[in-house]
């Protein structure tokens, strides 16, 4: 197989790994308060983790190709703000919508926030596949993984906001499919033009807004279910769930 057509597949696999998030839609109904509480913890739990063990450090890296110590740390920290300062920006133009049903804002919020870390991650895993396809195949395995969880956070709100497992499938679908439209545009432009810069303000942005999403709204919102200590277990089981990732990787 023609190694552009294989790193474009491969980009593919990990990123509709999303939809195997909706599993958690097929369970019992009478546990629904329970389900919901599970996977919004869970979901905070991967989102910080993979904000401060991942997308974090890659910035810091990537700026520190370019700047000394001192403004790296400032344009880092600027970039990680204006993230945040977005996803409340985001929050409240959705929350206008949406304000009767918090379950649907919080499925779309993830819906934006997750299309913006697989934008760059479906480029990373192209670029690395057409590299080298050991290291390419390793990296995809890696974010099948932590996807599957990512997929949770945008299936299980969307669901049982609206009753429709088709909706939920469709959205989770929508972000998985935006890994390989990180794929294309890498083929097509990024991968000539791209720089540490570039790629080290997605990052940090999309950090700052992953950040946001988890303390203002997953962790709350699960908190307000009637299952606090098996929540909190959820929550400290998706940061394990993405170190695990992140050693993989």
């Amino acid at each position: 197989m023609n190694q552009t057509l294989f790193s474009f597949l491969i980009t593919f696999i990990a990123g509709i790994s999303t939809i195997i998030g909706i599993i958690p839609c097929y369970m019992k109904e009478y546990k629904k308060d329970k389900i919901i509480a599970y996977s919004l913890a869970f979901s905070a739990g991967v989102m910080l983790t993979i904000s401060l063990s991942s997308l974090i450090p890659e910035s810091v890296i990537l700026f520190n190709n370019i700047f000394k110590i001192f403004p790296m740390i400032i344009i880092t920290s600027i970039f990680i703000v204006l993230g945040i300062l977005f996803s409340q920006f985001v929050d409240q133009k959705i929350e206008e919508k949406f304000t009767s049903n918090k379950l649907y804002k919080l499925g779309i919020i993830s819906i934006i926030v997750l299309i913006l870390h697989n934008i760059p991650e479906g480029i990373t895993t192209f670029i690395s596949t057409s590299s080298n396809i050991e290291l390419g195949l390793s990296l995809s395995l890696a974010i099948a993984l932590h996807n599957i969880p990512e997929g949770i956070s945008i299936a299980v709100p969307i669901f049982y906001a609206t009753k429709s497992r088709k909706k939920a499938f469709f959205y989770t679908l929508i972000s998985g499919f935006s890994e390989l439209f990180g794929a294309v545009l890498a083929y097509l432009f990024i991968a000539r033009f791209v720089n540490d810069f570039i790629l080290g303000f997605i990052l940090a942005m999309t950090a700052g807004i992953m950040i946001h999403i988890s303390i203002y709204e997953l962790i709350p919102n699960a908190y307000n279910y009637n299952a606090k200590r098996a929540t909190t277990i959820a929550f400290i089981i998706g940061i394990i769930v993405m170190l695990i990732c992140d050693i993989l990787m």
